[in-house]
C-alpha cells in the first residue's frame, strides 16, 4: 500500500507502482468518487479500448417486456 501527501493545492501524485499497474498515462482522465470514508480514482478508458469487452457473453437471457427488440 502506498501513502501519498495532499499538497497545499489539494493535489496528489499517484504512485508509480499504481500508475504502472493500471496503465495510467499523463493527460489521462480519472473519475474521483467519495465512497464512505475514502476516495476512489477510476481511470476513464477510451471507447476504442472497450471493443470486444463483452465478447463471449451469452445474450440469450430473459428480458423485461419493455426491453424487447
Amino acid at each position: 500500500m502506498s501513502t501519498v501527501t495532499v499538497s497545499s493545492k489539494y493535489q496528489v501524485v499517484i504512485p508509480k507502482d499504481v500508475r504502472d499497474r493500471l496503465k495510467i498515462r499523463p493527460g489521462q482522465k480519472v473519475e474521483a468518487f467519495a465512497v464512505g470514508g475514502r476516495i476512489e480514482l477510476v481511470p476513464v478508458r477510451p471507447i476504442e479500448e472497450m471493443r470486444g469487452f463483452f465478447e463471449g457473453m451469452n445474450p440469450d437471457f430473459e428480458r423485461e417486456p419493455d426491453r424487447e427488440l
